[in-house]
């Protein structure tokens, strides 16, 4: 939470001292930084699943090995790819971007130094994976908090130098560095033998690359469709229509914050458990599905309803007036897509990464058909209606697939989607309200229903469950 206000407040002043063209390319160089990921091969979810069932069943002397194999391969990806993307990237300024011609010669730059950071974040996300497999998650979030939040201060503090958009993005891609730097040190504490450098072997890779392997094409395609929609708006509209449908979509985003740590969290937890307590793996899954739920709808119930007032307090009116309706309609999306991510957590943690590659890759070419078109009719709404229509079909087919493969009990189903039927339904009725009064009276009353489900659903049935779960989890490792 503390880098999305450190946000809330930075966006204004950056977006005013850069102008809306400038701002277009450094929401870029977030997005493209914080979803270098999806260059790993897969490799960091499946460290932390195959680090997971080794500490569960009391093969710690082998996790050394497994580990130094796993960052000597993911390094050497980061460096590939991190000099294909500097190759590529006088393509992307000069042909799928419309860069104004002034900015073209700094935009060239900016691209080429992001492309340097890929070692860091392809390292650090490894590295990540090793903490999070030993549910160091105190640690985890003592380098993400200061990491994300120099994201956004970094830029803010060039900005008093420079409007340039090189050292802006300089400063991104050195923070990247430092944290992992900073990673390695904790792992190095916790894990024994780490010390101990042990040369990589590549027998050591086969678990990790059948597990990574599928979960690559899903790194490779989700993050492409969560964000292909703002390229193909730089490039079909303008780079100021990528500003005005990339500031919204960031801020309602960040409700992610709540449910993220949760996925992180149950990951690892779902994969010991299932190894060797399936049921409790079911309970585990089913209590962490209603968490999600239970803090994400309101906080983007509010954020639907909200929207007009807010993004004109905050942005002015005229960001207001373009940016309303793409944020109401991507709020249902992000509140599905939230949803999701527990449930791509289960198929890939079980061990069928399979299903869900194959699931994006018949999305892709179906969205992004979908999204071209929306795009030149109806520009960033259509944009945010071919997101969000994917984002709820892909939601429902993860959902559905991991109750299965955890033999989820039909009653529970039942119940679950009549929960979710009344959420949807109290979006557009949020969003169609007029005046402020009728909007806070809603709002008070949808969410005072929620609290009373989030009390007799989650609360009650949950704590000692969700408590005795995790404990038990980390007994075993």
């Amino acid at each position: 939470m503390v880098p999305a206000l450190i946000a809330l407040f930075a966006i204004p002043p950056l977006l005013r001292g850069l102008g809306i063209d400038r701002f277009g390319v450094l929401s870029l160089a977030w997005t493209i930084v914080g979803y270098f990921n999806l260059f790993d091969l897969g490799l960091g979810w499946a460290l932390t699943r195959v680090l997971s069932e080794r500490l569960s069943t009391g093969r710690e002397e082998e996790l050394p090995g497994l580990i130094w194999t796993a960052l000597a391969l993911l390094v050497g990806l980061g460096l590939a790819g991190a000099i294909c993307l500097a190759l590529l990237s006088s393509l992307l300024v000069h042909v799928l971007l419309r860069v104004p011609a002034p900015m073209v010669p700094e935009t060239l730059g900016a691209f080429r130094i992001i492309a340097c950071a890929l070692p860091a974040v392809i390292g650090g996300a490894g590295l990540t994976g090793v903490l999070a497999a030993h549910q160091r998650f105190g640690m985890i979030s003592g380098v993400r908090i200061p990491l994300a939040a120099l994201s956004y201060l970094g830029p803010l503090i060039v900005l008093a130098f420079s409007t340039s958009l090189v050292p802006l993005v300089s400063v991104i891609v050195a923070t990247r560095y430092i944290g992992s730097v900073v990673t390695l040190a904790l792992c190095l504490r916790v894990v024994r033998g780490l010390r101990r450098v042990v040369q990589p072997r590549l027998a050591l890779l086969a678990p990790l690359l059948r597990l990574g392997g599928w979960i690559t094409v899903t790194n490779l395609v989700g993050p492409l469709m969560v964000n292909l929609d703002r390229f193909l708006i730089g490039a079909l509209l303008t780079l100021a229509a990528v500003s005005y449908y990339a500031t919204p979509f960031d801020f309602v985003s960040r409700i992610w914050l709540f449910s993220g740590p949760v996925v992180a969290v149950l990951f690892p937890a779902l994969a010991s458990s299932h190894a060797v307590d399936r049921p409790r793996a079911s309970r585990l899954f089913q209590h962490g599905l209603r968490f999600v739920f239970a803090v994400l709808f309101p906080s983007a119930l509010a954020i639907a309803t909200l929207a007009p007032l807010g993004l004109r307090l905050w942005l002015g009116p005229e960001f207001a007036a373009r940016s309303t309706r793409p944020l109401q309609i991507l709020a249902i999306g992000v509140f599905i897509n939230g949803l999701a991510h527990l449930a791509l957590a289960v198929v890939q943690g079980v061990g069928k990464p399979s299903w869900a590659g194959r699931l994006h890759l018949v999305e892709l070419p179906l969205y992004l058909a979908c999204a071209w078109w929306l795009v030149r009719t109806r520009g960033i709404e259509g944009a945010a209606i071919a997101w969000t229509v994917r984002a709820t079909i892909d939601s429902v087919a993860l959902l559905a697939k991991a109750c299965s493969l955890l033999e989820i009990e039909p009653v529970a189903v039942r119940r679950a989607a009549w929960f979710l039927t009344g959420a949807m339904i109290a979006f557009p009725v949020g969003c169609l309200l007029g005046p402020l009064s009728l909007k806070a009276a809603f709002l008070a009353i949808v969410l005072g229903v929620h609290a009373v489900f989030v009390w007799r659903y989650v609360v009650e049935p949950g704590r000692d469950v969700m408590a005795g779960a995790l404990n038990r989890a980390a007994r075993l490792q």
